[in-house]
């Protein structure tokens, strides 16, 4: 796997078994995996074009798990714990609406070691509950109704569970609760940090 930042998407490259929650989602084979920015004013009669057309610009074909938000990238936090890394945007939307008006919690986990499907499924769940467990310790609601989430892995499959209990539904948990609040008060603070990743 490796990842960079292309002006307002994150794309992820590798070779994933992937499953997502997210517009044109599933479990499939995919090559990239990407959350794109989308403009204030961005249409969202059609978002399944978006994803294609993300795809297409990017010139990466439509072998691909695509997420949106309204939340800038730079605001990125990912963490790294072991064999897992997690990539989080967060924004919760203020009402009444003031300048920052993003409402969408996205985050994507990758395995580099091999997971079977209902493993991936299941750290959908981890990583779910874990969101919600760092939001209600803040004092927040508990999501929003435009949040996603993509798992992925690579290699030979290693693990047949990816509940909170086992090596990879621990590492998830603990990652996406130090994750969610980082990349909100990112957000919030409109100040995206050099400091991008955070190792376990």
């Amino acid at each position: 796997m490796r990842y960079y930042i292309d002006n307002a998407t994150l794309f992820i490259r590798g070779s994933f078994r992937a499953v997502s929650t997210g517009i044109s989602g599933g479990i499939r084979n995919v090559t990239i995996l990407f959350n794109h920015t989308v403009p204030a004013d961005w249409n969202h009669a059609e978002p399944k074009k978006e994803i294609e057309r993300i795809a297409a610009a990017a010139g990466i074909g439509q072998d691909v798990l695509g997420l949106l938000t309204a939340v800038p990238i730079p605001t990125l936090c990912v963490l790294h714990y072991d064999f897992i890394t997690v990539f989080v945007t967060a924004g919760i939307r203020q009402e009444p609406a003031e300048k920052k008006t993003a409402g969408t919690i996205n985050i994507i986990v990758i395995s580099s070691e091999g997971m079977e499907d209902a493993a991936l499924l299941e750290t959908i769940m981890v990583a779910t509950e874990a969101k919600t467990e760092a939001l209600l310790a803040a004092g927040r609601v508990s999501g929003t109704p435009t949040d996603a989430v993509i798992a992925a892995c690579e290699d030979n499959i290693k693990h047949r569970y990816g509940g909170r209990i086992t090596e990879p539904g621990r590492r998830v948990r603990e990652a996406v609760l130090k994750g969610v609040p980082e990349a909100l008060r990112r957000f919030e603070n409109e100040a995206p940090t050099k400091e991008l990743d955070f190792f376990f």
